[in-house]
């Protein structure tokens, strides 16, 4: 197995998985190669149905298999059953696995996730007065004492961008500071402790720098407990039924001790393509060809073999 894809000769399998920043795939060489997706384990079975439809109707592919997340990501764990978190940008969802297959009715669901996040941070830089600059608008910068104005100088000829483009520049800026800044409490928040947390000293791209002490724990803590954070847009904070103490992977954003609360794998590249890394260990099997839809069973018996096949 290499890249995720098998290279024997009993099965030949591409293998892609479709994330927030990149689109990884494999090729094993076949003129027509095998497809194994990845899909939200939540997603209907029209969904479903209509994709193995498109798989087989449009491309024309030999075999398909659909594999939902929450399954990928215990294999990558070397389990087929547990309990299984994931933390994205909209959401985090709770999804139990048995024996490798998902209990729809056990899955929870809680708006509170790495954009709620973000949002959070953006509140702070807006009451500490922080201009959020990306580095593709920087031409120069010169260092300044801690909590003093930046000194920088912008691009004269700044590349035209789209607003949504410099919205992520933004928000790749923001989730740096949660990676380097915030960590999650070793025990449960306290607000003294908090206050008494060592600072850590974080530089902007244009240069502006200062400590951050207690914000460091408040901010993640809004992921176990919404009452710690102050929440000025709407979010249905009355559905948040979920209690979030162990997480498998991250897809979204990175906080530091996280893994202290949660069990999960030990680097955040392993967390955030758990699926992928699953999905290859899956079609490395030599019994992965008889899990898979063929093109005759297809024919067979019609897009509603998904549900039969890979449920």
């Amino acid at each position: 197995m290499s890249g995720g894809v098998y290279g024997g000769d009993e099965v030949g399998a591409l293998v892609f998985d479709i994330g927030s920043y990149t689109v990884r795939a494999g090729y094993a060489g076949e003129d027509c190669p095998k497809v194994r997706i990845s899909m939200n384990s939540w997603n209907t079975r029209a969904k479903r149905e209509k994709l193995t439809e498109l798989m087989f109707e449009h491309y024309n592919i030999p075999a398909f298999f659909l594999c939902k997340t929450a399954v990928l990501t215990a294999f990558a764990n070397g389990r087929s059953t547990g309990l299984i978190l994931d933390s994205g940008a909209t959401h985090t969802t709770a999804i139990p696995v048995h024996d490798g297959y998902v209990l729809q009715q056990g899955i929870v669901k809680s708006p509170l996730a790495g954009d709620f996040i973000t949002m959070q941070c953006r509140e702070l830089f807006q009451e500490m007065n922080i201009e959020i600059i990306p580095p593709y608008m920087i031409a120069s910068k010169e260092a300044v004492r801690e909590g003093s104005p930046a000194n920088w100088k912008r691009k004269e000829k700044l590349p035209q961008v789209t607003r949504s483009w410099h919205n992520y520049m933004c928000n790749c800026v923001i989730q740096d500071f949660q990676a380097s800044v915030l960590q999650v409490s070793d025990s449960t928040y306290d607000e003294q402790v908090a206050a008494q947390m060592p600072t850590v000293h974080y530089e902007f791209p244009n240069g502006y720098n200062c400590d951050f002490g207690a914000e460091r724990l408040k901010i993640p803590e809004g992921l176990f407990d919404p009452s710690n954070v102050k929440v000025t847009h709407e979010i249905g904070l009355s559905s948040c039924s979920l209690y979030l103490t162990f997480f498998f992977c991250f897809t979204s954003f990175s906080v530091q001790s996280m893994r202290l609360k949660l069990i999960a794998n030990n680097t955040t590249v392993e967390r955030r393509f758990s699926s992928w890394i699953g999905g290859s260990i899956l079609a490395s099997l030599g019994t992965f060809q008889q899990m898979w839809i063929s093109k005759q069973e297809y024919e067979e018996g019609g897009k509603q073999c998904v549900e039969r096949k890979c449920p």
